[in-house]
């Protein structure tokens, strides 16, 4: 595994964390002890750094209890402040004003149950889960994660940025005041190379790439008969978009197998550790055959700069598949997922 410091730290992050999103039936239900041997079997690859959200509802609560298990040296744990929605607007598609997001003492009350659920002394990083360009320098928010600091509660302050939108972020980032960006970096979506990653490395503000996989989709997954139970993320997320469209764009991304990597899955992970600015790919480890996998194909270091060029330039799709969350059609709006809000699913066996 390939460490790199955290910000300005000395503290080592692993370039490959565990995204946690999946310890709650979003991409399927499994059962606990699994999960647990899972992050278990992460740690012992070398994974030290685990992304969670408040709005992940059981996640923190199964890997906390996976960490007081573990034996070995306490890993990196990151989460996120949960938002508030307003009536009829989530605040994913369009921002909410930040009063109604985080008004005042919403993001203490987050970190307080954070650290209840996770059951640990600190979190090493909080991040605001919902950022807008337009919450810069409003709202209570980044006082709170400083008080917070302050008293031992959190180590690092960061945000997690909204979709696609890599810009939002870039005033906060030349501001100096966070340490951290999340965003969504893929083979689809190359655009914070561009502006936000070069910000980042100037400020030396850590940049953890999210939906490295496109939640699966970069793998090759999909069929146009591919069917999720109800309640999976991935059933508005790929279904409610244009299938046909993603199959044929994936498929032209084959030309580069197995010259350039042994598997889509392991082209789309090496294309984002390729660039030198993207501190740790997120990508989810519940299932263990696939965190083998993704972990030694991270491994096999960066594409050729003339691969990784192809791909950056001809390669992009701007299509945001969250649209399907965001703006449902009228019959799905009472039964609305949000962010975390996962239907219980029948529970999966795991095979190790």
């Amino acid at each position: 595994m390939e460490y790199t410091n955290f910000a300005n730290t000395d503290k080592k992050i692993s370039r490959v964390s565990f995204g946690a999103m999946g310890l709650n039936c979003a991409f399927g239900c499994f059962d606990e002890k699994d999960l647990i041997r899972s992050i278990h079997q992460s740690m012992d690859m070398g994974v030290n750094m685990f992304d969670t959200a408040r709005s992940y509802m059981d996640s923190e609560r199964i890997l906390g209890k996976a960490i007081k298990q573990w034996s070995g040296e306490k890993p990196f744990i990151n989460s996120k402040a949960i938002p508030a929605e307003a009536e009829n607007n989530p605040g994913w598609g369009m921002p909410n004003p930040i009063e109604i997001s985080y008004p005042k003492g919403a993001v203490r009350a987050s970190v307080e149950e954070s650290l209840k659920q996770l059951n640990i002394d600190q979190i090493d990083l909080m991040q605001l889960h919902q950022y807008w360009g337009n919450y810069y320098n409003k709202g209570s928010w980044m006082e709170e994660l400083e008080d917070l600091k302050s008293e031992g509660k959190i180590a690092h302050a960061g945000i997690s940025i909204v979709d696609h939108r890599h810009e939002t972020a870039l005033e906060i980032v030349n501001s100096g005041t966070i340490d951290s960006v999340q965003t969504i970096i893929n083979i689809f979506d190359p655009l914070a190379f561009d502006s936000l990653i070069p910000a980042c490395q100037e400020n030396q503000v850590s940049v953890i790439a999210r939906c490295v996989l496109d939640e699966g989709g970069l793998t090759g997954m999909l069929t146009p008969k591919t069917t999720f139970e109800e309640g999976d993320f991935r059933e508005k997320y790929f279904l409610k978009g244009p299938v046909n469209e993603y199959i044929r764009r994936i498929d032209e991304l084959r030309k580069f197998i197995p010259e350039h990597a042994d598997s889509l899955a392991e082209l789309a992970i090496r294309f984002t550790l390729t660039h030198p600015g993207v501190s740790t790919a997120c990508i989810s480890m519940h299932i263990p055959k696939f965190a083998k996998e993704n972990i030694s194909a991270a491994a096999k270091g960066p594409l050729c700069e003339s691969v990784f060029k192809e791909i950056r330039c001809h390669h992009r799709w701007l299509h945001n598949l969250y649209s399907g969350f965001y703006f449902p059609d009228q019959e799905d709006i009472s039964s609305k997922t949000g962010v975390g809000g996962f239907k219980k699913m029948k529970k999966q066996k795991l095979e190790f």
